[in-house]
This record gives C-alpha cells, structure tokens and sequence, in this order.
C-alpha cells in the first residue's frame, strides 16, 4: 500500500463443481498458482465428479446479479473469465454487467460436459453470440463448441484454422480453438487466432489416465485471463497458460488406486510449448 503496488483481482463468472476438479474451484486454484487475487460469482451449483455430473441447479439471475455488482463495485477487477454460464438470463446479465463496468473478458463458452451433460440451454447459445461474445478479448472453446458456434465441422488442421479465423472476424476478439478432442500424433496443437493473424500453440501430451483431463479447459482459460491481469504480452499469456495445463497434468496428484487428478505444478514447462505463425 505505502509503495502504490497492488496485487492483480481476477474474476471469474461461472458453475461450481462440486468433485473440485472444474468450474470455480479450478478456477480459483489457477488464480492462485499465478499469484493473483481470485473473485467468483457462482452461476450454478453442479454435483459432479470427473467422471459423470448428476444434477444441476442453477442459480437465481438475481443472485448473479447482485454477487457481480458486490465484487465490481468494490474491487479493481484487472481480467474476469466466464465458464459455465447455464440459461439465457444469466448470460444477458453477464453481458449486460460486463459492458457496464468495462470488464476485461476470457469467455470460455462451455456448452456440454466432458461426459455429455448439456451445460447451456440452447436459447441461450445465441444471446452468447450477439451479447457476450463481441465484448470479450479472448474466446477458448473446444472443438465441440466452435462447431455449434461456427456451424461446420472442424475435424482437419485446416478447418481449425478456417474455424478460428472465423471467430475473430465473426465477433473481433482474439481466439484459443481447443484441440483437446482431436488429438494426433505426439504433440497436442491448438490454434489462435490474434488480431488476424494465425498462430499453432502445442505442447506435448500428456501420458494420464482419461479422467485426469477433467478441467483442463476451465484451467487454460483462468490461466489466460490471470497472465494477461499481471500484464504480460498476450504471446506470453498464451504460452503460460498453455504450459500451466500441461504442467498439472503431468503432475497430477492421486486421490485414489484409480483417479489422479491434474493440479498445479510446482515447476514452469514453458520450454515444453511452441507458439509459432502458420
């Protein structure tokens, strides 16, 4: 306080998970891997663990609602990232709030879980397209999702390509197109798109057990939105949170004889994650 330094706050809007390997709490402990502040507003509660999600309740828009205005009205919010935003009320809140307060966005469009539970109410894909989606700087879908927001398949190294030039013309904001569920070869690659310009972003796989996967995506965006809180040039920001999911994979912990879950790594695998122009 005495030298004017203060430490980033970064926000994140989305569904709690209940088995703490997604949403919020992936979100948080990502916050606090990058030594940054960590806010939340949860949007829904889910009974979930890696393996299946057995019930969701969403939260009253009010509620939303009055958790964003309590954390933007008092705190410097330096980037918020949104995940898991559930119906159409709660996305045009958000959106809404966002523009008002002039956030700094990573939208993570999460759509459908790991294991097939729909996670957006279908009207509320196209409020996110008119309404959120143009505010953001950055957008992380999987290839899932880039596909209902797209309306093509996207199944070759090309048409990832297309796809994420797509997005950023489409809603001019930066892109991190998930390569997640198309893995080949020995290397994972991710496509981004910024101001216009493509770029491929790999690291190798990891070798772990399917359920250890669980909350990658969460984490890839919390990491982004945190790098870019602390100021670092998006090429930076992009490789930190690409190295930050590779890293907690392949230091995973076990909880168990038959689940391991992915969790911050104690050492920087920047060295491991290639970002070069296509």
């Amino acid at each position: 306080m005495k030298n004017d330094v203060f430490l980033p706050a970064v926000l994140t809007v989305a569904g709690s998970d209940s088995g703490g390997g997604a949403g919020i709490q992936a979100d948080l402990r990502t916050f606090h891997a990058f030594q940054v502040y960590g806010c939340s507003v949860i949007t829904a509660v889910t009974s979930q663990n890696p393996d299946e999600v057995r019930r969701v309740d969403i939260l009253p828009v009010e509620s939303v609602r009055t958790q964003l205005e309590s954390v933007l009205d008092a705190i410097p919010v330096g980037f918020a990232k949104t995940g898991m935003l559930a119906d159409l009320a709660t996305v045009e809140c958000v959106a809404a709030l966002a523009e008002k307060y002039q956030l700094q966005l990573v939208v993570d469009p999460v759509m459908i879980s790991t294991s097939g539970t729909k996670l957006l109410e279908d009207r509320a894909i196209k409020a996110m397209q008119e309404k959120l989606f143009p505010l953001a700087k950055w957008l992380t879908p999987n290839i899932p999702e880039a596909e209902t927001i797209c309306g093509r398949k996207l199944d070759t190294p090309d048409a990832l390509a297309v796809g994420a030039m797509m997005l950023y013309e489409r809603y001019k904001c930066n892109c991190i197109l998930k390569s997640g569920h198309a893995i080949s070869g020995s290397r994972v690659t991710d496509i981004v798109c910024y101001e216009g310009k493509l770029f491929s972003l790999s690291s190798p796989i990891a070798d772990v057990a399917g359920n250890t996967t669980h909350g990658t995506g969460c984490s890839l965006s919390s990491a982004l939105a945190a790098n870019l809180a602390i100021g670092k040039s998006w090429k930076d920001a992009v490789i930190a949170a690409k190295a930050f999911v590779y890293g907690s994979l392949c230091e995973n912990v076990r909880l168990s004889h038959t689940l391991c879950q992915m969790y911050p790594p104690e050492r920087e695998y920047l060295d491991q994650v290639v970002c070069e122009a296509i």
